[in-house]
């Protein structure tokens, strides 16, 4: 039977600083009342990979269909590069409290210390408050010694660049970058498949049971970047059914949509899955002559690399969504 869009179950994950946006602002069947912190919607890490809730593919796991289409799936030059592993992992992020301050390493240092990937990735401003703002960088040059000086005496903030939030905003956050989504914020973040993290400053909090949560400084002083950060907020145009580029990289690329009427895609110049995030009202997704699927902000399809088109069509005034694909090497 013929590949068509792919819709996954949500993999939750329960986080001290998490909220419940998740379930109010984007209707998550969430089913606890512990504070959800992440929604994991597309995912290939070890131990969360995500399950086809759709369709006759529905219960299969992503790495058994790659398995099994494999380029047709992911594309042919994704497969080649990457195996059986999916490349990207999609996050919807609710922070009712600070995340720790963080660093990622980039390929080679993630690769030689832990065999994985190392992290890239972006954010998408979903939901905020006023004083909603994130931490993204450094605001001068420093250098390993100052930061660690600061760190001892409680100064660390006094290096951070601090960016106001507000819905729709986005961020590009390349490995080596110290950050962190700060209160209030609901975010769509798009990352390379990797879970490495080091944690540099989580503000000495406690879990439920007194534990506090690992750090890594040692391992994230040869990582971070200590050059003052340029352009950390994406000025992006609002063009109306037309798509509009935000972050390109050699990770992924990721354009949004805003659309009031049927809108065709045509993919036949990339060699590559799509993903389809909604951030904004409700749509069908699909090939105008085959099977489609309904979005709702919030929801996550997965268009194989086999459909070399499809047709969107908005059942609200207007829909909002990010297309997210992996350039050809080739090109």
């Amino acid at each position: 039977m013929e590949l068509y869009p792919l819709k996954f179950t949500p993999i939750f994950k329960e986080r001290i600083w998490g909220g419940n946006k998740l379930q109010t602002l984007l209707g998550k069947d969430i089913g606890v009342e512990t504070p959800i912190g992440e929604s994991w919607e597309l995912s290939s890490v070890e131990d969360n990979i995500s399950v086809v809730s759709n369709g006759f593919l529905e219960g299969n796991d992503l790495q058994e269909l790659i398995e099994i289409y494999m380029g047709d799936l992911v594309g042919e030059e994704v497969f080649e590069k990457f195996g059986l592993e999916f490349p990207l992992l999609v996050k919807l992020i609710d922070a009712n409290d600070d995340l720790s301050i963080q660093v990622h390493p980039g390929d080679d240092i993630a690769r030689e210390r832990h065999g994985a990937f190392g992290k890239t990735e972006m954010w998408v401003a979903l939901d905020g408050n006023e004083n909603s703002r994130l931490i993204s960088g450094f605001n001068r040059d420093t250098n390993k010694d100052e930061f660690l000086e600061k760190l001892e005496n409680n100064t660390l903030v006094d290096l951070f660049n601090f960016e106001t939030v507000k819905k729709g905003d986005v961020f590009f956050v390349p490995a080596g970058r110290v950050h962190a989504i700060c209160a209030g914020n609901l975010v769509a973040e798009i990352q390379q498949t990797s879970d490495v993290t080091y944690r540099i400053y989580d503000y000495d909090r406690r879990d439920s049971q007194g534990n506090s949560r690992e750090l890594h400084l040692d391992l994230s002083l040869d990582v971070i970047d200590y050059t003052k950060v340029k352009d950390t907020k994406i000025n992006c145009e609002s063009k109306e059914n037309e798509p509009v580029e935000l972050v390109s990289c050699n990770y992924f690329t990721t354009n949004r949509l805003l659309i009031n009427k049927p809108l065709g895609r045509d993919y036949y110049s990339i060699d590559s899955f799509v993903i389809y995030l909604c951030t904004e009202g409700s749509c069908q997704i699909g090939e105008p002559d085959g099977i489609k699927e309904t979005m709702k902000k919030g929801d996550t399809v997965l268009i194989p690399a086999a459909l070399n088109s499809v047709e969107i069509i908005p059942f609200s005034e207007k829909a909002e969504l990010l297309e997210i694909y992996i350039e050809s090497e080739l090109d």
